[in-house]
């Protein structure tokens, strides 16, 4: 199966969650925040530096609940961002 190659949108959005995830994590450890997500540090730090840039919803809302995020502010705020760029990039074409 070929994945289809993502929009800048989609990546500026992915950097975003992750710049987002890094600021909640604050001073904790990736490795405690990742096992109280029950994912692995290596996906933390891959969602975190934008090189996973659409983890899947439950691996986001494990992460939320852990940084005692919530998911529906996160989304809010990253659905801010895809708007103010995809008008950017409207207007640049």
């Amino acid at each position: 199966m070929v994945r289809t190659p993502l929009t800048p949108l989609e990546r500026e959005r992915g950097r975003y969650l992750g710049a987002l995830l890094r600021e909640a994590r604050g001073e904790r450890s990736m490795a405690a925040v990742a096992a109280a997500a029950g994912i692995s540090a290596e996906t933390l730090r891959k969602i975190e530096t934008g090189r996973a840039p659409t983890p899947a919803f439950f691996t986001v809302a494990a992460l939320a609940d852990a940084l005692g995020l919530p998911l529906d502010e996160l989304a809010a705020r990253c659905a801010e961002v895809t708007v103010a760029t995809g008008e950017d990039a409207g207007a640049a074409a």
